[in-house]
């Protein structure tokens, strides 16, 4: 395929994205005559046109909708072609684009950058924090590699591969004790002032859904969208928050309480897109994710994980347009 026809390409569907000339032109730094000028040069070529520019909104036509279905196909083809031929087996380098939900920035992330970086340093990272359903879309389009998130349910598309299982507590400043807390009774928590996640994470949904269904209105005296931030409150005040287990295991000065009967646990999987090109970089890195779990102790997976069929089971507290983490 010639140079001249893919760039026709890429402007036919930067139009469709945008659906005006002018974004179009502008987020492909050329002028708004040129791009014109190309487009109508790709209809006369294939005979058939393949925009409505007779409304507000430049639309594609029914021949259009089905030409830029098989463009995109074909770019993503491409990039995946590239990066195989320039794909080192040697991993003396690579590329790896890895998307993660955002409870993984704050304990799971910097072990693998640095687990990476030691045993591979001519890799290269590209990390997208997002949500669950934007990394699916991204590995879906081959904008990402790879994605660390929760079990289903996924679209048709997606692969899951089990890590390990989650497991959340109530989290306080530490104590200084020798023995671990004994279980907390969920109803002691009826007066307690927390600090928790704001109403945008489906954290905090797996969190409210548990104090729901035992009748538990705690006072929630803070909100906030940064674990850094929950940690930070927690450390120098007397409040609590609910978080992960893996993340104290990181912080000395947070101490970790069980509650009884405990918070529902969730599956944390490496998702990829079936059928893609798996890059020898990509490749490392899940044989070091999967170690790197079993080194940190992490408790393992259930026997079974739901397939990537659409068909897995619902995980509490995944709600749609939350962020999955």
């Amino acid at each position: 395929m010639a140079a001249l026809e893919l760039r026709h390409l890429r402007y036919l569907l930067a139009v469709a994205e945008h659906g005006n000339f002018t974004r179009a032109a502008e987020d492909l730094h050329i002028s708004q005559p040129t791009l014109s000028q190309q487009i109508r040069q790709l209809e006369r070529t294939l005979g058939v046109q393949l925009l409505d520019r007779t409304g507000r909104t430049v639309r594609l036509t029914d021949a259009g909708a089905v030409y830029t279905d098989h463009a995109r196909r074909a770019l993503r083809d491409l990039a995946a072609a590239e990066r195989a031929v320039h794909d080192v087996q040697d991993l003396s380098r690579g590329h790896l684009r890895l998307g993660v939900t955002p409870t993984f920035t704050a304990y799971l992330v910097g072990p693998l950058t640095a687990e990476l970086h030691t045993r591979h340093p001519g890799i290269s990272l590209t990390l997208a924090e997002t949500t669950q359903d934007r990394i699916e879309a991204a590995l879906l389009a081959d904008d990402l590699d790879v994605g660390i998130a929760f079990a289903g349910p996924h679209p048709s598309g997606i692969t899951a591969t089990a890590l390990f299982t989650e497991t959340l507590s109530l989290v306080t400043a530490a104590q200084h004790t020798p023995t671990t807390p004994p279980p907390l009774p969920v109803h002691a928590l009826a007066d307690r002032q927390l600090a928790l996640l704001s109403g945008d994470f489906a954290t905090r949904g797996h969190i409210d859904a548990y104090f729901a269904d035992h009748r538990i209105a705690p006072r929630i005296t803070v909100e906030a969208n940064s674990l850094q931030a929950l940690t930070e409150i927690v450390r120098r005040t007397p409040l609590a928050t609910v978080l992960p287990d893996a993340i104290t295991h990181d912080h000395p000065h947070l101490t970790p309480i069980p509650l009884d009967p405990p918070l529902p646990t969730r599956t944390v999987t490496l998702l990829h897109r079936q059928g893609a090109y798996h890059s020898a970089a990509t490749r490392a890195f899940t044989r070091l994710t999967h170690d790197l779990v079993r080194t940190r102790g992490y408790t393992p997976p259930p026997a079974q994980l739901p397939s990537g069929d659409g068909s897995a089971e619902s995980i509490p507290g995944r709600r749609s347009g939350g962020d999955g983490c």
